[in-house]
C-alpha cells in the first residue's frame, strides 16, 4: 500500500460461473460481452455455442499430447469487484473481469488460468462516453483532457496492489482487446509458439494511453490461424510470466468473443498480412450462429457513464479527488 495515501478503500470480490445457466446480476454492465450473450430467446444456445468455440480453439492451440483434440476444457468465472470508499459497507460496482480455469480431462488436473481477459469498467464508460464527449462538444478539433484516465488508472492499480487481489489471484492480470480500426499494424519477425507473430502499430492510440495510466504495457500478437492481431495489455513480462496453457486460455476466450462481436476483423475470410489495417466495414467475413446486439451496446455505454457520474463520482467527489492527488504508485 502506498504510504502517501490517506484515503483507504476496500474491495469486495465476488465470482459467478460463466456457463450455459449464467444470468447477469443486477450490477453487471449489460454492455459486457458475456452479459450481452446471456439475454434473449437464444440465451442458452448463445452461451453453449460460445463455450464450445472456446474449448475447440483451446484444443487446437494446445495440440501437443492431444491427438483427439479434446483433452482440455476451459471454465470461466466472472469476477465482480465492488469498492467501499468510505468504509461504511456501502459499495459501488467498479470493474468486471474474467478468470479462466483449465481442466485437463486426461489427468483430472484443474489449474488457474489468467485473470483479466475481458475488461469492463463503469468509470471507463464515463470517461469515454460522457466526459470525452462533453470535453469536445462545440470544439473545432478533437482533444483529450490532461487528467483523462487518472482516477480510473489509479483505482485499477490500487486494486491490483490490494490485499483483496493478492488473496484471490496468484498472478497479475492480462487484458486482451481488439486492435484499433484507425491504426495500421506491421508484422515483425518476432514469433512466439502460442501468441504467434508480433505486430507493431504505426502510432499510439488513446486506448493505449488510457491503459498506460492503469500501469499496463501493450504488445500486439496474431496467434496461429487467427485472422488478425490482438492487443495484450499486461504488467511485467507477457512472454515469460505465463505458461503456454495460460496464454492459450486467454486467446481462446477472447478470440471467441471477438469473432462474435467484431466478425469483420476476427472472423474475416482473409488473414492479416505484412501490413494490416482493420476494417469494420469489411464485407468478406463470416458470421457465427450467436446473436449479439452491437447497436444496443453503444447506446447503453452512455447511460452507464451517466449512472457512474450520479452514483459514484459526484457523491464521493472529495474523497476521489483526494485519492487521485495522493496516490503515486
Amino acid at each position: 500500500m502506498n504510504k502517501n495515501v490517506n484515503t483507504e478503500f476496500s474491495f469486495t470480490i465476488n465470482s459467478v460461473k460463466f456457463n450455459e445457466d449464467y444470468r447477469p446480476s443486477d450490477n453487471t454492465r449489460i454492455t459486457t460481452n458475456f452479459a450481452n450473450l446471456a439475454r434473449g430467446e437464444r440465451r442458452k444456445e448463445n452461451l453453449r455455442d460460445a463455450l464450445s468455440m472456446i474449448n475447440n480453439r483451446f484444443n487446437a492451440l494446445a495440440s501437443w499430447d492431444n491427438l483427439s483434440g479434446d483433452r482440455y476444457s476451459v471454465e470461466l468465472e466472472i469476477i465482480s469487484v465492488d469498492i467501499d470508499v468510505e468504509g461504511n459497507g456501502n459499495t459501488f460496482p467498479t470493474i468486471e473481469i474474467l478468470q479462466t480455469n483449465i481442466i485437463d480431462t486426461e489427468t483430472g488436473k484443474r489449474t488457474q488460468g489468467i485473470v483479466g481477459n475481458n475488461f469492463s469498467s463503469y468509470v471507463r464508460d464515463y470517461d469515454f462516453s460522457v466526459r470525452l464527449s462533453n470535453h469536445n462538444r462545440g470544439q473545432s478539433s478533437f482533444s483529450v483532457p490532461n487528467d483523462f484516465g487518472d482516477l480510473h488508472g489509479k483505482l485499477f492499480k490500487y486494486f491490483v496492489n490490494s490485499d483483496a487481489y493478492k488473496a484471490h489471484f496468484s498472478k497479475l492480470p492480462v487484458i486482451c482487446l481488439s486492435v484499433s480500426d484507425n491504426k495500421t499494424y506491421r508484422r515483425t519477425e518476432n514469433q512466439h509458439p502460442v501468441l504467434g507473430f508480433e505486430y507493431q502499430p504505426n502510432e499510439s492510440s488513446l486506448t493505449e494511453q488510457y491503459f498506460k495510466k492503469m500501469g499496463l504495457n501493450v504488445r500486439y500478437f496474431m496467434p496461429p490461424n487467427s485472422a488478425a492481431p490482438f492487443a495484450f495489455y499486461f504488467f511485467g513480462d507477457l512472454l515469460n510470466d505465463y505458461t503456454n496453457l495460460e496464454l492459450i486460455s486467454t486467446i481462446a476466450t477472447m478470440e471467441t468473443f471477438q469473432k462474435i462481436y467484431r466478425p469483420e476483423i476476427y472472423n474475416a475470410n482473409a488473414q492479416a498480412g505484412l501490413y494490416y489495417k482493420p476494417n469494420l466495414k469489411n464485407s468478406d467475413h463470416s458470421l457465427t450462429r450467436i446473436v449479439y446486439d452491437r447497436e444496443e451496446r453503444s447506446h447503453l455505454a452512455v447511460e452507464q457513464g451517466k449512472f457512474v457520474e450520479e452514483n459514484f463520482l459526484k457523491p464521493y467527489q472529495h474523497k476521489l479527488e483526494q485519492f487521485t492527488a495522493s496516490y503515486a504508485r
